[in-house]
């Protein structure tokens, strides 16, 4: 997956392993690869006390199959594309360590006959992977997870957080009354406010480029320390949870996350297991300085490809006028 950029299904591995397309294809049908697998993997290499959990989605897009013909595929809101899209919708519990490693430590395939809702796999995974022996100080989600049901969850496991929140959220100055928090003036520094049915959080405000705002909620389990959380604070925490988006985005990019050809939902979590395995490889590649960045290593696959070509064109036995 992390060599072929193009064509990642299963003739292309049989031609290049020479090997049959069928032991290709009976590989993706027999493995039963689950979360804690991947966990496994990727344990050793992370410090697994005190760092950030950062928990979102993405939409694995199959724009041409059919939705009912093929396993996991449905309709599923992309905000890349502002409207909902056929796939399969992946969730993700991406950790950094405080050494700036990271890596997915659990996930979901969004499936209807589960019954469950993505913030249920989210609070889901948290337990999983906390009784896996992750013991995280914080969780930062968008604003998709931000329901006071998951906000009293992560209170319950003592997890201060960072999740966005709607504009038209109820929120109230302590002695003053609710209102949405849209209509509230926040300083650079944030503001102290108690958000209907949870509690004490501070709110800080982002404005972008084209005008549009966005607002975010910080939970501090010792609530004394609000006050000294500043905006290089809210800042940082922003950044690490920027990693999940630069995840989905090589998931998708370098590890051929939906370049697959097959329907059975066995065969679709086989090569989606193996797209994330192919990230955490390339992420401890990055760790040991294999190569500088996750995108070096297909670039300078496509570097030796290319100049070995020209080469061999310039070459006498191969000239115009041989």
């Amino acid at each position: 997956m992390l060599s072929e950029p193009k064509y990642t299904g299963c003739c292309r591995l049989a031609e290049i392993l020479e090997i049959s397309r069928h032991s290709t294809n009976r590989f993706l049908l027999r493995e039963q690869y689950e979360p804690i697998d991947l966990f496994r993997e990727v344990q050793g290499n992370l410090n697994l006390i005190g760092g950030v959990l950062s928990g979102d989605d993405t939409v694995i897009e199959k724009h041409y199959s059919q939705v009912g013909k093929a396993h996991l595929i449905n309709y599923y809101w992309s905000g890349k594309h502002q409207k909902a899209i056929k796939g399969i919708n992946l969730i993700t519990l991406y950790y950094t360590d405080y050494d700036g490693k990271s890596m997915p430590i659990n996930y979901r395939l969004y499936d209807p006959l589960d019954n469950k809702t993505k913030n249920d796999y989210l609070r889901e995974m948290i337990v999983e992977v906390i009784k896996w022996g992750v013991k995280p100080s914080t969780i930062t989600t968008e604003c998709w997870y931000s329901s006071k049901e998951n906000l009293r969850f992560f209170r319950d496991k003592e997890l201060n957080f960072q999740v966005g929140i709607a504009k038209n959220r109820q929120v109230k100055v302590e002695g003053g009354k609710y209102q949405r928090v849209e209509e509230l003036e926040i300083p650079n520094n944030g503001l102290i406010v108690i958000i209907k049915k949870f509690g004490k959080v501070k709110i800080f405000k982002r404005t972008f480029k084209h005008g549009s705002c966005r607002y975010y909620a910080t939970f501090l389990y010792d609530e004394s320390k609000l006050m000294d959380w500043k905006r290089d604070d809210f800042r940082e925490l922003q950044t690490i949870h920027w990693g999940i988006e630069c995840y989905h985005r090589a998931l998708k990019q370098l590890c051929g996350l939906s370049k697959f050809q097959v329907r059975t939902k066995k065969a679709i979590v086989t090569h989606i297991f193996c797209s994330l395995r192919a990230f955490c490889q390339l992420e401890l590649m990055r760790i040991k300085a294999t190569i500088e960045s996750w995108y070096s290593l297909q670039r300078e696959l496509s570097l030796k490809v290319a100049r070995e070509f020209i080469l061999e064109q310039l070459s006498p036995t191969n000239s115009l006028t041989a």
